[in-house]
């Protein structure tokens, strides 16, 4: 059997996957501070049939090698940040630096989060300051956000280091002694993706810094979203590459499968 077959055989499930990733980024442009994803490919076992050598008197200078084709290694998150928009929602932030939110997930896990479209729940101890889905949003202990039911929040303050107060019927800013919790992480690409805009850290990530503590602090910045940073032009030229080299790859395993043909048809 001919090693082209699976050699052309790996590159097309890896372009497969390449498109898979591709189609979830272009999904996604809309998607509130998505960051985009690109796949890394690393070439599979290699056949020596003769290595380089020295003798006496003559040597050959390089090896006699084969490969078996590519796979999948890595998909990579880029984190640069999207543009930011103006929504003039007081309930919209947007992170202007490499932290995240921390949110109360729905096992009692702490999760993170770029996504700073946050939402008023009603609850029995008040009015909670929560994600589109519910879950509470902490502030820099790990404590959910609630507000008094009398409190007009339409007169919300958030300073750009997440301190929040509002504005009295006299035009007095009263703080509420509560500042939105921001974290950073010493490698943000360990973080594992679970969905609907959420982070969990793992071992690879490191445990959340405080912003207090990075090197780099970010900045909050109220009634404003942060949106994709993916790129449809580029995704577009990704998604063609991928596209012509799954079809070379198919052309090469027709090609191996005719000389294959050509070879039992000579005892004819």
């Amino acid at each position: 059997m001919m090693r082209a077959l699976w050699t052309a055989g790996s590159g097309m499930i890896a372009q497969q996957f390449n498109v898979d990733v591709i189609s979830n980024n272009l999904a996604n442009v809309n998607t509130t501070a998505y960051k985009k994803e690109r796949v890394e490919f690393k070439d599979l076992l290699y056949e020596t049939l003769s290595r380089a050598h020295v003798l006496e008197d003559r040597g050959v200078p390089v090896n006699l090698q084969v490969g078996h084709g590519t796979i999948v290694s890595a998909t990579v998150k880029n984190f640069q940040s999207g543009s930011f928009e103006k929504t003039d929602n007081p309930f919209d932030f947007a992170i202007n630096g490499e932290g995240f939110f921390m949110v109360l997930g729905p096992r009692d896990e702490i999760l993170y989060t770029r996504d700073g479209s946050f939402k008023i729940s009603v609850t029995d101890m008040g009015k909670m300051l929560t994600t589109s889905d519910g879950y509470p949003v902490l502030d820099e202990f790990g404590t959910e956000i609630i507000f008094d039911y009398d409190l007009d929040l339409s007169k919300l303050n958030v300073s750009e280091d997440g301190n929040l107060s509002y504005t009295d019927e006299e035009g007095i800013t009263i703080p509420l002694g509560q500042r939105i919790g921001i974290v950073g992480f010493d490698n943000r690409n360990g973080l594992e993706s679970i969905g609907k805009n959420f982070y969990a850290a793992t071992s690879a990530s490191g445990e959340p810094i405080p912003n207090e503590e990075l090197v780099n602090k970010s900045v909050l910045m109220q009634r404003y979203l942060e949106t994709s940073n993916v790129q449809v032009v580029e995704e577009m030229v990704k998604l063609i590459v991928a596209q012509r080299a799954y079809e070379l790859n198919s052309k090469a395993i027709q090609s191996s499968d005719e000389m294959i043909g050509m070879a039992n048809n000579l005892k004819r």
